[in-house]
């Protein structure tokens, strides 16, 4: 079970952290040297029916994962373990990007507002990159 929630977490992890690395390394320059807000927008809406979906798995999956470690929910939050500390950094990870989508999503996207978006989606784009540097410190212990 734990290996194909690993899977499940790493394949949904290429799409949401992959469609944010095309976004921002390929369709948002293009938008910003054109001052165009539909470059973004039309990529968005493609994305979301695949990205959305990535994003619970990946949610679905990591709290899933992080119940195996560390059963106790409770011991999440009190950084006595290496697990633990991983954990916390991950939920801090999604406070931020789930903060940074509400804020796009109920206050930039509806006004348009290109410049602002694009500092948006580089800091989400920033953020599932360090997810995938937390991952990949469960396993190697890079960080602690």
């Amino acid at each position: 079970m734990y290996s194909l929630l690993i899977l499940v977490h790493i394949i949904a992890a290429s799409i949401w952290v992959g469609g944010h690395l095309i976004l921002a390394i390929r369709f948002l320059p293009k938008a910003l040297k054109k001052n165009d807000f539909s470059i973004v927008e039309n990529f968005e809406k493609a994305y979301e029916p695949v990205g959305l979906p990535a994003l619970l798995v990946l949610v679905i999956s990591g709290i899933s994962l992080a119940l195996i470690r560390v059963p106790e929910l409770a011991s999440w939050f009190t950084l006595e373990s290496y697990f633990s500390k991983h954990i916390i950094l991950k939920l801090v990870l999604l406070a931020i990007t789930l903060a940074l989508a509400i804020h796009a999503r109920f206050f930039l996207i509806p006004k348009r507002k290109l410049k602002p978006l694009a500092a948006h989606i580089i800091l989400v784009t920033l953020v599932s990159i360090l997810f995938v540097l937390v991952g990949v410190s469960f396993r190697t212990g890079l960080l602690f």
